[in-house]
């Protein structure tokens, strides 16, 4: 009887969904994304502008999340959530079959769609489900999660391809048919969530939201030259292999394992406004960083520290929580990862052809889009609430609380 009530109440628990969903996704997603530079490279000769048109393409998707507010309309946010992660781990699992160029626009485009749909839902899902209070720490614990699943992902590959001698093709296969198992079994095993209000089926767009619409512009404005040209450069520019660079990911990972729910509980201590300052202070000395860097192991310590602070980004999330009528946290979600992939959808080609003549350029350009991060960042009020979303002065900082 107790077995049968444990199981009862596992089922039952919206948090354990969530952490489940927020393992698959990198599961699948880790493999795909560590291997994306060497079998661009290996499989389909690709070069700077076209791993840029590879990434831009990636990111439409992206900048058409706010469509996922329209699907609403015919399937429940939960079940919408599942759909995309199935899309997205078929994706993977078809990416070895089709290693030239064309081919892998269409298969990372696949992939895209069920990962940005996923994120959006995710993210709204999240906001919904978990109290105010303990949404800085859960989503910590969902980053360790996704660090652990990350980690799984990147130790599977460097043993099954370092050691085992498996393809390019067979990797992608087995994450992508790994996560589409396990999401037919959340699938089976829970059922449908009540909501905790009825979201508005149309896009929401609210004066009052406009420095969270800043924030997240650009957040995706920097994070794409973290994603896209960061780790390309480990490739290109110091040579690092399959393995070294899984090697270099699984730091992460282990780092964001162990830290992650301690930053969730310090930014809950702090607020929102100190992080992110202390955040885009950081992101900028670090993309300066990488423009100068000529040292090997030096440039992997800077991409596992820029690793780390991106995970003070919850609070950002936890800022929108805190001045949002939580009835439009659905379509804003959807709104924001749009307004995330505007420059996302664009940057990327545009820095790859920068990356032809000068790849240090391409990262001072990102310690320009950190410091505007950092002067809008100092406009959130120590406390965020609805009608105290800014500070008046942003200048005066006794004035933060008004």
């Amino acid at each position: 009887m107790q077995q049968t009530s444990s199981i009862a109440s596992f089922r039952q628990n919206p948090q354990i969904l969530l952490l489940l969903m927020a393992f698959v996704m990198p599961l699948t997603f880790s493999v795909w994304n560590a291997l994306l530079n060497n079998f661009v490279i290996d499989a389909a000769s690709f070069g700077g502008a076209e791993i840029g048109i590879l990434q831009s393409l990636r990111e439409v998707p992206g900048f058409l999340a706010f469509t996922a507010i329209f699907l609403l309309l015919v399937m429940k946010e939960q079940t919408l959530a599942l759909v995309s992660l199935i899309v997205m781990s078929i994706g993977v699992a078809i990416t070895g079959w089709f290693p030239f160029e064309i081919g892998l626009y269409c298969t990372t485009v696949l992939m895209s769609i069920g990962f940005h749909y996923f994120e959006t839902i995710n993210q709204s899902l999240t906001l919904q489900w978990i109290n105010k209070e303990d949404a800085a720490h859960f989503m910590g614990k969902q980053l360790a999660v996704k660090a652990f699943a990350s980690l799984f992902a990147y130790a599977s590959i460097w043993l099954l391809m370092e050691w085992v001698g498996w393809s390019y093709n067979a990797m992608y296969m087995l994450a992508g048919g790994a996560g589409l198992f396990i999401c037919l079994l959340m699938w089976a095993l829970f059922p449908h969530f009540k909501q905790t209000s009825v979201q508005h089926k149309q896009l929401v767009l609210r004066k009052r939201y406009w420095l969270y619409y800043g924030l997240t512009f650009f957040s995706g404005a920097r994070r794409q030259i973290f994603v896209v040209f960061a780790a390309f450069m480990m490739v290109e520019k110091f040579g690092y292999s399959v393995g070294d660079i899984s090697l270099l990911f699984m730091i992460n990972y282990v780092f964001n394992l162990l830290f992650a729910p301690a930053i969730g509980k310090w930014i809950h201590k702090v607020g929102e406004r100190r992080a992110l300052i202390i955040e885009y202070a950081g992101l900028a000395l670090l993309f300066a960083g990488y423009a100068l860097v000529e040292n090997a192991v030096i440039a992997a310590g800077l991409y596992v520290i820029d690793h780390l602070f991106f995970a003070m980004a919850i609070a950002m999330k936890t800022y929108f929580q805190k001045i949002a009528d939580p009835k439009d946290i659905a379509s804003t979600s959807g709104v924001s990862f749009t307004i995330n992939h505007i420059a996302a959808v664009v940057i990327p080609a545009l820095l790859g052809i920068v990356w032809l003549t000068s790849p240090s350029a391409v990262f001072f350009i990102g310690s320009g889009f950190t410091l505007c991060s950092l002067m809008l960042a100092m406009n959130i009020p120590l406390i965020p609430a609805p009608g105290n979303e800014v500070v008046r002065n942003p200048l005066k900082w006794a004035n933060a609380t008004s």
